[in-house]
């Protein structure tokens, strides 16, 4: 049995004056209050966007709390839970993701050139530091490997502590997540994936180069003969000259280019479309080459259908016009 002497058994007993200031000191010190979070956008309990690249128009949103604000190395990143479209993830002002529409865009991008493909193993995606398109993209059984780099690691890490469901993603065991600028990671690239998506925010601050013919060149070196890419493609409503360029220059560099859009709500005009490219001449991207059944359909997806994947590729007039190849290209 071990002895041990008073003094090591239990403290000294404090003097009672001493107990009693150090008390009254407690009560004389009131907790300080956690200063309330605030941001630019946000006045009166609504958010309100924005931007240059949609002049004379603007997305609100009724504010239940701001969640998360910094300034990151790249952009301005602020969260906030809405009333009704749950939490919210705005980068440099304009609105990236929403908790209840988010499915829209993040199948759609990921489902649509995934099932074009027939065989599809190893997969990009350049930017989509929220974990939703990952998300997406490890639903494919074929799928071996799928690596996303993000330039902004403040967008994975705000996404993992506010948008649980979308970062799920990046937990998959198929999933190597690299933080670096896109154009640096491609420039060893040859021939090593067969869908690349690039998951960028418009073409402006970090997101400005995705939108240039070098960094398509540099896709173009790293996909397989007949890989596809699936870029975001702005909205027709705003930018149809810009989706006009971007195609011209898509079917510089590849054999076949298309485009599509989908509806939704938190985007500008309720519409965001996509530019898909392949190597392969006359490529159909709008016949999904793998399906499920309607049943499977069900449990696997909220958005897309074998369906819709062809609906989508279906444009107004006045678009068919500016996006059809011009006999020159």
């Amino acid at each position: 049995m071990t002895t041990t002497t008073d003094a090591t058994k239990r403290p000294a007993a404090e003097p009672a004056e001493a107990v009693a200031a150090a008390a009254a000191a407690s009560v004389a010190e009131p907790k300080r209050a956690k200063t309330a979070l605030t941001h630019a956008n946000i006045k009166d309990g609504w958010f309100r966007e924005t931007t240059a690249m949609w002049p004379g128009q603007a997305m609100s949103l009724e504010v239940d709390e701001i969640l998360h604000v910094e300034r990151s190395l790249f952009q301005d990143v602020l969260v906030f839970k809405s009333k009704t479209y749950g939490n919210v993830l705005v980068l440099d002002g304009v609105i990236q993701v929403t908790e209840r529409d988010e499915m829209a865009y993040q199948e759609m991008i990921a489902h649509v050139p995934l099932n074009a493909h027939p065989n599809p193993r190893r997969v990009l995606v350049v930017g989509g530091g929220d974990g939703g398109v990952l998300r997406e993209v490890v639903k494919h059984p074929s799928v071996e490997s799928v690596t996303l780099c993000e330039i902004d690691e403040a967008v994975p890490r705000v996404s993992r502590m506010y948008l649980p469901t979308l970062a799920a993603g990046f937990d998959h065991p198929k999933v190597t997540v690299h933080i670096g600028d896109g154009f640096e990671f491609l420039k060893d690239k040859e021939n090593e994936f067969d869908v690349i998506i690039t998951d960028s925010s418009d073409p402006v601050g970090p997101a400005e180069s995705l939108f240039q013919d070098t960094f398509f060149g540099l896709l173009h070196k790293a996909l397989t003969p007949n890989g596809i890419i699936c870029s975001q493609g702005e909205c027709i409503w705003l930018h149809l000259d810009l989706i006009s360029r971007v195609l011209a220059t898509t079917r510089s560099i590849f054999a076949t280019s298309s485009y599509a859009y989908i509806s939704i709500p938190t985007y500008p005009c309720g519409t965001i479309g996509f530019i898909l490219s392949s190597k392969e001449a006359n490529k159909d991207f709008a016949t999904p080459v793998r399906t499920l059944s309607t049943e499977e359909e069900n449990q696997t997806y909220r958005y897309y259908n074998k369906e819709l994947h062809r609906a989508v590729f279906q444009v107004p007039t006045f678009v068919r016009k500016a996006v059809e190849p011009k006999k020159d290209e």
